[in-house]
């Protein structure tokens, strides 16, 4: 179906339903091009990405390989970039991302993979670079290249500054991409300062670009790069110059699209309800008047006629949204009473971090309550913390003579061990061990806070989790196993499921499929399930099903608990980018805001609130 005439997008863009859609949509179409060019006689060239986004991607394509037969042999492929300086082998290397992630399961010739050399001399680097834009001439050029895009609008490692015919060549990376990074490299400090990456000019020659996004917190320069003007600070942009080029979107990610957040500022639309309530809320947050004080005037001037026409008055669409919100809002009484419940917390915070109100809520009305942590979060425990730990049970040896037999050498054998740690080594299993305990310890203490305890407590260490690194293993059948017999366990009426996409690096998101995954496998009547958001965002007030408000006691109550896991505390170790307040000041601004934007919009005024969505 052809796109209406008014749509400001200036790039083709695809919205698909969810991450894994749009892995399996990319992976069909590489497929397609690498069969479309050897029909034709000629050996497919490929341009490939790094990053947490196109992981899927390289799962599908593997997939493809094992049960469907696809071929990469004669392939040739060019990766965008490469830290600088950079070993092949260290960690960090992009060079051992795609060997991990792609390379190492499908039988393409490791002659025909190329990935920048981060690892040249310094008066060697442009040499280097040069040779590698011969090298994609020599191939024939790149059929189609795969894009990510940064929140300064990246592509490749093209910082804002960069110009349109610019080619393969070291960059002083950007103070935001180095703050994204921070948490692969286990600290900012650790980050390379440079890369080396391609260019605009040759990332445009290539015959066809697709450039993926997901998560809520790409969809400000996804709409930027889509639908404003070429703009020298965002090198996305600039494929709008480009003949073939699609964006492929979740739908978190297209959520300021035009089409999306404003449709009927786009062609005719079919009003339901849901779209009446965001339009009308848009009107009033526009104008800056309460919902029932929108006049005909106001509808007009919007390009809103049509929903007053729908209604008969513009009394009758403000009476009708208003009531619409109010009865979203669900106090205490409102609230489930002896039901069994259960919380999955993808880390140990996350229960408190995003729904420690309506926890304690639940535990005043006496619901059974389990909160099953899905991971151990041990890798976002400082080094520092460890010490710490060790120096106690040292000290506790000594002075209580308790482990007096084995502390010695275990303390010994992980202060060795982190003398000599380089960063971004994966910890010795002690040292995880410890970590994990730290978290669990912080996790029960969180929930004495509102008024549960050890025995509501379930650790499922889910095995996806446990590489020691930053990047996780895939959710396999041993993930879901362990969330269906905790499932089946429990036989919940209601489960609490992060639904939020802007996890730093997919944990949460990974952890909503096994809990589907399981939830399909379950017999009998399915929990009903609500979801929640983490420490990054919230559901605005027209998505969500459910608003529960809090006082102020409540909201300091939540805070004191969030306070309780101390190893995230001041200075977390994977807090996400471009926002330096601590998790529970988040949380305090973010629940207040909810609450204000119902002020504003004309209802009552509460202290603070928390937003669900019901699946």
């Amino acid at each position: 179906m052809p796109l209406p005439a008014r749509l400001p997008e200036r790039i083709p863009t695809v919205v698909l339903d969810s991450h894994e859609a749009l892995s399996r949509t990319i992976a069909r179409r590489i497929a397609e091009v690498i069969a479309g060019r050897r029909a034709a006689g000629a050996r497919p060239v490929l341009g490939l990405a790094t990053g947490s986004t196109p992981i899927g991607v390289y799962r599908e394509l593997i997939r493809m390989h094992r049960e469907e037969g696809l071929s990469f042999r004669g392939v040739v492929t060019f990766n965008l970039d490469e830290y600088y300086p950079m070993t092949p082998e260290s960690i960090h290397s992009y060079r051992r991302f795609m060997q991990e992630n792609l390379f190492d399961h499908i039988d393409i010739d490791p002659a025909d993979t190329h990935v920048p050399d981060g690892d040249v001399p310094r008066d060697g680097v442009r040499a280097m670079a040069d040779a590698y834009e011969a090298s994609i001439r020599a191939a024939g050029g790149i059929d189609l290249q795969l894009l990510g895009i940064g929140k300064t609008g990246h592509i490749g490692f093209n910082e804002p500054g960069s110009g349109a015919e610019s080619r393969t060549r070291l960059v002083q990376l950007d103070v935001i991409t180095r703050r994204d990074a921070a948490a692969d490299f286990f600290g900012e400090e650790h980050v390379p300062r440079e890369a080396v990456t391609m260019g605009v000019a040759t990332i445009l020659e290539a015959r066809e670009i697709a450039i993926l996004a997901t998560g809520e917190h790409k969809s400000a320069i996804v709409r930027r790069a889509v639908e404003g003007e070429v703009d020298l600070e965002a090198a996305a942009t600039f494929l709008q110059r480009h003949p073939n080029t699609t964006f492929y979107l979740d739908t978190a990610a297209a959520a300021e699209l035009t089409r999306v957040a404003t449709p009927w500022m786009v062609d005719e639309v079919e009003w339901t309800p849901e779209l009446a309530v965001r339009a009308v809320v848009w009107l009033s947050l526009r104008t800056g008047k309460a919902i029932l004080k929108l006049t005909q005037g106001d509808y007009a001037e919007h390009q809103l006629s049509s929903l007053v026409a729908r209604h008969g008055s513009p009394g009758a669409v403000n009476g009708l949204v208003f009531n619409a919100l109010g009865a979203k809002i669900r106090g205490k009484s409102k609230l489930p009473e002896g039901r069994r419940v259960l919380v999955f917390s993808p880390h140990p915070d996350d229960d408190v971090i995003s729904m420690g109100g309506i926890l304690h809520k639940l535990t005043q009305n006496l619901n059974e309550i389990t909160v099953a942590y899905m991971t151990s979060g041990n890798i976002a425990v400082f080094d520092h913390d460890v010490r710490r730990y060790v120096d106690f049970l040292e000290r506790l040896a000594r002075d209580r003579g308790i482990g007096k037999g084995d502390v010695p050498g275990f303390t010994a054998q992980v202060r060795e061990f982190l003398a000599t740690k380089q960063p971004g080594t994966v910890d010795s299993e002690a040292i995880q061990d410890l970590k994990r305990i730290i978290r669990e310890g912080e996790a029960v203490s969180a929930l004495e806070t509102i008024g549960l305890g050890r025995g509501n407590a379930r650790f499922l260490n889910l095995p996806f989790y446990q590489t020691g690194k930053v990047r996780k293993d895939p959710i396999g059948p041993a993930d879901v196993a362990i969330v269906r017999a905790l499932l089946e366990e429990v036989r919940p009426q209601l489960v609490f499921v992060a639904g939020d996409l802007s996890d730093p690096h997919g944990t949460h998101r990974m952890c909503k499929e096994a809990i589907d995954r399981a939830l399909s496998e379950m017999s009998g009547t399915p929990p009903e399930a609500w979801l929640y958001r983490g420490a990054w965002q919230e559901w605005p007030v027209t998505e969500a099903t459910w608003l529960v408000p809090m006082s102020q006691e409540e909201l300091k109550l939540k805070i004191q608990a969030i306070f309780k896991h101390q190893s995230q505390k001041d200075s977390a170790p994977f807090p996400g980018a471009h926002d330096e307040r601590e998790f529970w000041q988040r949380v305090e601004a973010r629940n207040k805001e909810t609450a204000e934007m119902l002020n504003r919009l004309g209802l009552a005024e509460y202290f603070a609130m928390e937003a669900y969505v019901v699946a």
